[in-house]
């Protein structure tokens, strides 16, 4: 919570609080398989295969849809704002008519699990819209709607919404879902322990040594034998396949608050323009519905999050009358240099490891997807697009080029650059109460923060995962790493990875 303004956080974790925490585990176990992170795709997973016999375990380094999965917009489609024309170009049909395929079973399979558990989860059925008000974009939607129809989506172009303002065009595809995903997931995680599987929180793994079996370690020294692994950690935590080099970190800020059902629309929106606005409604009190609404993406660490938090407040008050923000909150993803989630072996010597990763901001779709085919490849069961999501793909200049050389220039600008022009300020006695900075102290550069009374508490501004320097998000209180994504609270202690090791505390 915002404690200045009031303004809760998540609407998801608010109205889903979490059962008693469940606790780590006692000593060494063994299980056939060992899933680590209890989020979407590692729940999915872990759940598929309960279903199918198998005793997993989750290991969950916080709680079970906390994460990135509990501050979501929680929408799930198969309309992925623009990437079938992409998708054509660089993958050719029979590439975007899997990637289709494959998205749309996942939300039909998402719809029978909700049956098959009675999940109350708030799910309802909604076109999903990608639009954009300039008239120069309108080519473009276009092609997106011709592509994603040849790979199977009911999509159509249109130039009618029920958002309260005009647009120029929008590609439509019916009969996707929205959903509150922790309610979801609370359920898959219960149903999954009826089964004799079990749920590990405040877990977090820190080593992998792979072989038959394969063994986890936690920071609190415990083993894990496990056949098989999943690494569901949203980043990897294991970076021996490389494939940091692959994924950009970016962070999207989330408001949202109650309109007249009038105003509120029911379809699911989204556009490219304006660095991102995504828009939907859940249901809320008798008489309003729960406006979403999402956009000024970023990279970690390198943005006035309070001022993109004002423009995003400010865009939704213009748009939707009534609108004053309740909840807001921000979300991370991580986008793959070729635009496909990374899903399947960890490596390309993996045997019995396997990750998923690099949704793009389309985690809920895609995680449920992951689950599936995570299980599948488990139990040596053929699927048709295990290929298109193979992380031990070939990339060429076509689908990953720019891309690539962008993100790695991107890094090595941090890695380099920030060392050279990190230090924010000359002194702690500079930094206001609520703020953070990298200090230099006795030669080394620091991370000093100063709590609203006033006392200083100094990390290392080194990000434990491969290095690159931290910098302060004041509007969440965080140090945030612009290489990876890695965050830590302001005594260091970590909030999301990669990173497995906290900051080290200085001295000042």
């Amino acid at each position: 919570m915002n404690t200045e303004t009031g303004i809760q956080g998540s609407y998801w974790l608010q109205t889903a609080p979490p059962p008693a925490p469940a606790p780590p585990p006692s000593g060494d176990l063994s299980v056939d398989v060992a899933v680590v992170g209890g989020g979407i795709a590692g729940l999915s997973a872990a759940w598929e295969l309960a279903r199918e016999g198998r005793e997993v375990a989750v290991l969950e380094a916080d709680r079970l849809a906390a994460g990135v999965t509990g501050r979501t917009s929680a929408k799930l489609t198969a309309l992925h704002t623009l990437i079938y024309d992409r998708l054509r170009r660089t993958r050719g049909p029979e590439g975007a008519r899997l990637y289709a395929q494959s998205q749309a079973a996942a939300i039909r399979h998402a719809a029978q699990v909700v049956d098959e558990l009675c999940i109350e989860c708030d799910w309802e059925e909604a076109a999903a819209y990608t639009y954009a008000e300039d008239p120069g974009r309108v080519a473009e939607l276009r092609a997106e709607a011709e592509a994603a129809r040849e790979a199977g989506l009911p999509a159509e172009f249109v130039t009618e919404t029920d958002l309260p303002f005009p647009v120029a065009g929008a590609v439509r595809v019916a009969d996707q879902a929205q959903f509150h995903p922790r309610k979801y997931l609370l359920a898959l995680a219960d149903d999954l322990r009826r089964r004799g599987s079990t749920v590990y929180e405040g877990t977090r793994v820190v080593g992998l040594t792979e072989g038959e079996p394969c063994v986890l370690t936690t920071d609190a020294g415990v083993s894990v034998r496990a056949g098989e692994v999943i690494v569901a950690t949203h980043y990897p935590i294991f970076d021996r396949a490389l494939l940091f080099t692959r994924l950009s970190p970016r962070r999207e800020l989330v408001v949202a608050g109650p309109v007249g059902e009038d105003v509120a629309p029911r379809g699911m929106y989204i556009t490219p323009e304006q660095s991102t606005r995504s828009v939907r409604s859940a249901p809320y009190r008798d008489g309003t519905r729960l406006l979403i609404v999402t956009g000024e993406h970023f990279t970690p660490g390198t943005a006035d999050v309070e001022e993109r938090f004002d423009r995003l407040s400010a865009w939704a008050s213009d748009r939707f009358r009534g609108f004053t923000p309740t909840h807001r909150w921000a979300t991370q993803d991580n986008d793959s240099t070729d635009t496909v989630p990374l899903v399947g072996p960890l490596h390309p010597g993996s045997r019995h490891t396997y990750v998923a990763t690099g949704f793009g901001g389309w985690g809920l779709s895609g995680g449920i997807m992951a689950g599936r085919l995570l299980s599948d490849l488990v139990n040596d069961s053929p699927v048709p697009w295990d290929g298109l999501y193979d992380p031990r793909r070939m990339a060429s200049v076509a689908r990953e080029g720019t891309s690539f050389l962008k993100h790695q220039a991107q890094v090595a600008q941090h890695f380099v650059g920030d060392r050279l022009s990190a230090v924010k300020s000359d002194s702690p006695d500079d930094i206001a109460p609520g703020d953070g900075a990298v200090v230099r102290v006795g030669g080394r550069q620091c991370a000093v923060h100063r709590d609203e009374s006033g006392r200083l508490q100094a990390v290392s501004a080194r990000c434990t995962h491969l290095g690159c320097l931290v910098a302060f998000n004041r509007a969440e209180q965080a140090w945030e790493c612009p290489c990876h994504g890695s965050r830590f609270a302001p005594d260091g202690s970590i909030l999301q990875g990669p990173a497995v090791r906290p900051l080290e505390q200085r001295d000042l």
